[in-house]
């Protein structure tokens, strides 16, 4: 490990993965009440499942790329970190506020909550993806600041490279974005309106920007390719980003009272997102095709490949399949676009995150890679994450194909209920995909843990 500050990423990456479990142990709870309605009921009901989450979602994400900033951003400066101390003291606090905002959702009701943390003196909460409480909003964005401040100073006082200027670019977009949480309008259209921006252009924005900065780092180390080519494809990618994630937040306007030129707009950029993505997996193979080492670590590259495969599949192609608006017009609200976000998900963020700690945690336990045996391991994970993922989205889309036609197409639409209980066997069978999910998770937690043996460094 060249700079001895890049350690601070260390913590970051391990609460990652330890959020990472628990969130898919509640996504496995709801898989098990979609399937039988009373389980855990009233101990742990379906909203305040899906509530938890979703929210460790965001967290447990945000823990591994800004682990990702801290182990990048020295290595591409050439430099120390401005404050690692000031990394470490953020941790402590972004991590207590996490748990805080969990332990609230999980111990007391939802409006108690909101009345002990003085939601009626600035009413923040309540809306998707945005429920943790007004104070916590404003802590989240004291750590994002503190965290930008950091990462600047370090790239300012040392070299400029494409990829950390993307990479700060991202985390600039984050932070600004996530300010519209505290915005909450009294009228429903416009506190959708804006509601969007900070949950389209987080996804299909600025989180993309982080997600091809930490793509190209990667590839370049375990590839090889001179920095020139990979600065390049940068720059066409990020372009494409803007073009189509700018405009085609379009795509979520359709209903919810805007002007009718939105379905247009929405259409023909959000037709263009699939775009990035298929970039970045032209790319990545390009990179690996033109290789000039076969990097010791095997499983990050794996990783790397897989993510932008994946991430063309569940953000690109899956998406397109339903973001038209006269296809939305019968898609919006079903397990479709559940589908969707699944596979987009795992694909774009997660994997990318799991590529950057596949990389960097050997490194930062003082290695070059992980243990032939436990790249092994690894990679068996990797096929059982994906694979039963892959499984998870095509059960949820079968379940929405069938939920839309009996529902919305057919002559005589059925009630809503009654659709749920047609379907139920994908849900059943969902919710055996995201079991495979899971134990492909814990594979990738013993992976970690396998004996290092000194052969393996000498055989690298």
């Amino acid at each position: 490990m060249p700079y001895s500050s890049q350690a601070v990423a260390k913590p970051y990456f391990i609460v990652a993965i330890v959020l990472f479990c628990v969130q898919i142990l509640f996504g496995l709870m709801m898989g098990v009440q979609y399937v039988i309605g009373d389980f855990l009921f009233p101990l742990i009901p379906f909203n305040i499942a899906r509530l938890v989450h979703t929210t460790l979602l965001i967290i447990w994400l945000l823990f591994g790329f800004m682990g990702a900033a801290y182990f990048i951003v020295p290595a591409e400066s050439k430099r120390e970190l401005h404050n690692p101390k000031l990394a470490k003291i953020l941790f402590w606090i972004f991590l207590s506020a996490s748990i805080l905002t969990i332990l609230g959702y999980l111990l007391i009701s939802y409006a108690t909550l909101a009345k002990i943390t003085g939601n009626h003196f600035w009413p923040t909460m309540g809306r998707e993806f945005m429920e943790h409480p007004t104070i916590i909003k404003i802590c989240i964005i004291g750590v994002a600041g503190g965290f930008l401040y950091n990462i600047a100073m370090t790239i300012f006082q040392g070299r400029k490279t494409v990829i950390n200027m993307v990479l700060l670019t991202g985390f600039i977009g984050l932070v600004v974005l996530f300010l519209l949480t505290l915005y909450n309008p009294d009228n429903l259209v416009v506190s959708k309106y804006y509601w969007w921006w900070s949950i389209h252009l987080w996804l299909k924005g600025v989180w993309e920007f982080i997600m091809v900065a930490i793509l190209a780092f990667i590839l370049m180390k375990v590839t090889g390719v001179e920095r020139d080519v990979v600065e390049k494809w940068l720059y066409v990618i990020i372009v494409i980003i803007v073009m189509s994630g700018l405009i085609g937040t379009g795509q979520h306007y359709y209903w919810i009272g805007t002007p009718e030129y939105w379905q247009w707009w929405g259409s023909i950029f959000s037709a263009l997102e699939p775009l990035p993505f298929f970039l970045m997996t032209v790319f990545a193979f390009n990179m690996y095709n033109r290789r000039r080492h076969v990097h010791p670590n095997q499983a990050a590259t794996l990783w790397v490949l897989g993510t932008t495969v994946m991430a063309f599949l569940g953000a690109g192609i899956l998406g397109f399949l339903h973001t038209l608006a006269p296809i939305n017009y019968y898609t919006h609200g079903t397990q479709i676009t559940a589908a969707h976000s699944h596979l987009a998900f795992y694909g774009a963020y997660v994997m990318i995150v799991l590529s950057m700690i596949s990389y960097a945690m050997p490194i930062l336990r003082g290695r070059i890679n992980n243990s032939n045996r436990s790249q092994v391991v690894e990679m068996w994970s990797f096929w059982l994450m994906t694979i039963g993922m892959i499984f998870m989205a095509l059960f949820i889309s079968a379940a929405g194909i069938l939920q839309v036609y009996l529902q919305r197409v057919s002559e005589i639409p059925i009630p809503f209920m009654v659709v749920q209980e047609n379907i139920s066997l994908f849900y059943k069978l969902r919710a055996l995909a995201g079991l495979i999910f899971f134990l492909g998770l814990i594979v990738y937690i013993i992976s970690f843990f396998l004996k290092y043996e000194e052969n393996d460094e000498s055989s690298s």
